[in-house]
């Protein structure tokens, strides 16, 4: 195998760079014509629109009929479909689009992509609303069907909100927002733990056109507060308190001191989880008591394909968060489709996603692609250790969900409480399990894969990123019966073809980073001009499956979050007594990768055991708990070139216990200062050891 590094691109065979990922959807022929909108109001149906949300692209295991879409009309097999996706990603795209959305005016162009500028578009000229595509098509069919399963923190609460109560909660919440000033184009923040109100919040926004950037509930108030800034939001929305794992987080509290520095926030809508009383100030407004007042019914905002439909921070190598951005139809078909065909769902199904709607997993796999597929999607909000290691699986049993799709830091935990947690539930329901986040080693792959699911369930360890928006390669779908390796992510996505250096784009691509387009084209497209840069490794088989190795940059994997590791260098910085410090990611048998920080302190120090704690607590208020450093090592100086760069490799190795080849080192201005930082982190193993 040779190793590769992700680029999404095009056509040609050959071993070598996983090419420009670039997915893009617009609208297709054949809108839809006037509406009345709300809850059990009519709405006109496209002659085209399949009642699924999807055209039926497993025809190759389930046959094509008369009803088949298309696209599945001619091509009957996935080596057809996949063949077509690369020679003719206009037609193949297109007729997703126009069978699988609901259009209010039809896209006059497929795509319009040039990577070298970083211009990607899709379905141009074509007109409609993603909430409409969530919620109104699926309440005009079958109003009390269940929309989502909320999975509240103590077992065997949940609550069940039907398609036309979450249509009633979306546009009582968008009147709401209409009252307090926001408009199409304006942010909106969304600080709020996995529940039916954020995911009405997200749908609201889409409803009237504003721009929402939902921020993980789990972000320090500076974070928090530099993504409201970046973003210039207007409003923010959040709870008074959030519940998880048994514990209070205060999460009103952290908005309240975020917000003294956001000069842009007018207005806090602040929805009650628990029965607890706190401060309401000036800006702040109690959402369930506005939304009790305004009209269930909403007209929604007609959008082009290409206007933004969300932001999306995710971390990068500089330290400063990246503001990715998402459109409307390119983003939701992609969603959609590969919702439907990498997970075998189908109507009926209750797909379980356990992922935090802070991150892109939630948006793409609990909200916009399980939706607009009209499934009964999932809210996790506990732990999978609360109160038990058997949550999962009793939820699982209790709920009947069918996919099960979660991170492999997850279940390497669950892995060391034993077989008895797993087999104690019926987790016969179950047909497909799902990875994400990291890449999942062999031994929770075979776990997950012979006690969670008998030996019976089809896993499917998917890879994909925040900027791809969804899943790019994942061994399903297939041809029926096709073999899957254990590890490996394997089988490209249609239209996604990892060859060398050719251009290819997909639909529901990332468009720009807020604010900064050229930052855009610098971190994605210009380490391969032509061609989108995923900044993952991976090893290809002779067979062309696909494994992913993990980052090849500065960024780490913590548990499934994303962290730039700058960000940590930044907030260690901060302290008066730290003047260097330079953080690297290494291998975790639970987290995937974890943090070492190797720090410099001033000569003056006496207690440098002090000095670690306040770091930690600086980490976890500047970014969040989970960006704290497993290691941190004190050493008298740091690695570094002539030019005063950091080899951060060198340190890499020692962590990792590599240092028998450290590789060229001639650059070093003292390459003396191995030796000493080897007899630090010694001392340190030593140490902790004895601990």
């Amino acid at each position: 195998m040779s190793a590769l590094s992700l680029c999404a691109s095009a056509s040609g065979g050959g071993r070598g760079v996983l090419r420009s990922l670039c997915w893009n959807l617009r609208a297709l022929p054949g809108g839809v014509g006037s509406r009345n909108w709300g809850p059990g109001l009519p709405l006109q149906q496209h002659s085209r629109l399949l009642g699924s949300g999807n055209p039926g692209l497993w025809a190759a295991r389930e046959g094509a009929g008369s009803a088949a879409p298309a696209v599945t009309r001619t091509l009957s097999t996935y080596a057809e479909l996949c063949e077509q996706a690369v020679r003719e990603p206009q037609v193949f795209w297109g007729r997703l689009a126009r069978d699988t959305l609901v259009w209010d005016t039809p896209y006059h162009t497929v795509k319009d992509c040039d990577f070298s500028q970083g211009k990607i578009s899709w379905f141009l000229g074509g007109q409609l609303n993603v909430s409409v595509n969530c919620l109104d098509q699926h309440v005009q069919k079958s109003p009390d069907r269940v929309a989502l399963i909320w999975e509240r923190d103590e077992p065997g609460t949940e609550v069940k909100i039907t398609y036309r109560e979450l249509l009633e909660t979306t546009c009582r919440l968008a009147n709401t927002l209409k009252k307090h000033g926001v408009r199409r184009g304006d942010r909106v923040a969304i600080y709020m733990p996995v529940s039916p109100l954020a995911v009405a919040a997200m749908l609201a926004c889409a409803r009237i056109g504003a721009v929402h950037t939902v921020i993980f509930a789990g972000f320090s108030a500076e974070s928090l507060a530099g993504r409201i800034n970046d973003a210039k939001c207007k409003v923010v929305i959040t709870y008074n308190q959030g519940v998880r794992g048994g514990r209070i987080i205060e999460l009103k509290k952290i908005v309240d001191e975020a917000v003294k520095n956001c000069p842009t926030v007018k207005h806090v809508l602040v929805a009650q989880r628990t029965d607890n009383k706190i401060h309401m100030g000036k800006l702040d407004v109690l959402l369930e008591e506005e939304m009790a007042k305004e009209n269930p019914v909403c007209a929604p905002e007609i959008m082009d394909s290409e206007d933004v439909l969300f932001m999306l921070y995710t971390s990068g190598s500089t330290g400063k968060p990246k503001g990715l951005v998402h459109t409307q139809a390119g983003y939701l078909l992609y969603a959609a489709v590969t919702h439907k065909h990498v997970f075998d769902f189908r109507q009926g199904d209750v797909f379980g996603c356990v992922a935090d709607i802070g991150w892109i997993t939630g948006h793409s796999y609990v909200v916009y692609g399980p939706l607009c597929n009209g499934a009964t999607s999932v809210l996790f909000e506990s732990t999978p250790v609360y109160p038990n290691a058997g949550r999962y699986w009793e939820t699982v049993e209790r709920l009947k969900i069918n996919q099960f799709y979660g991170a492999p830091t997850a279940i390497r935990v669950l892995l060391n409480y034993g077989d008895v947690w797993v087999k104690k539930y019926d987790r016969s329901s179950l047909r497909t399990l799902g990875s994400v986040g990291e890449p999942i080693n062999q031994e929770a792959w075979e776990w997950l894969y012979k006690v969670v699911g008998d030996s019976k369930c089809t896993l499917v360890d998917t890879w994909w990123q925040t900027e791809t928006g969804g899943i790019c390669i994942a061994p399903r779908p297939s041809e029926e019966g096709a073999k899957i390796i254990p590890g490996m992510a394997m089988r490209p996505f249609f239209g996604i073809t990892p060859v060398l250096m050719d251009e290819k784009a997909w639909p529901g691509m990332a468009r720009t980073i807020y604010g900064d387009h050229q930052r855009f084209i610098d971190a994605y497209f210009k380490v391969y001009p032509g061609h989108y840069f995923s900044g993952d490794g991976a090893y290809r088989t002779e067979d062309g499956y696909y494994q992913i190795t993990g980052r090849m940059d500065d960024v780490i994997n913590i548990s499934g979050h994303r962290l730039g590791t700058a960000e940590i260098e930044d907030a260690l910085a901060n302290h008066p007594a730290v003047p260097e410090t330079a953080v690297i990611g290494y291998p975790h048998d639970i987290k995937g990768e974890a943090a070492c920080a190797f720090i410099v302190l001033k000569d003056d120090i006496d207690n440098p055991d002090i000095i670690l704690k306040e770091l930690k607590s600086i980490v976890a208020s500047k970014i969040a708990k989970y960006a704290v450093p497993d290691q941190i090592l004190v050493v008298k100086r740091l690695p570094k070139t002539r030019s005063g760069k950091v080899m951060r490799r060198l340190l890499r190795k020692i962590v990792t216990d590599n240092t028998q080849d450290m590789g060229d080192i001639t650059t070093l201005e003292d390459p003396s200062v191995i030796s000493e930082i080897l007899k630090a982190y010694q001392k340190h193993k030593d140490k902790l050891s004895a601990s």
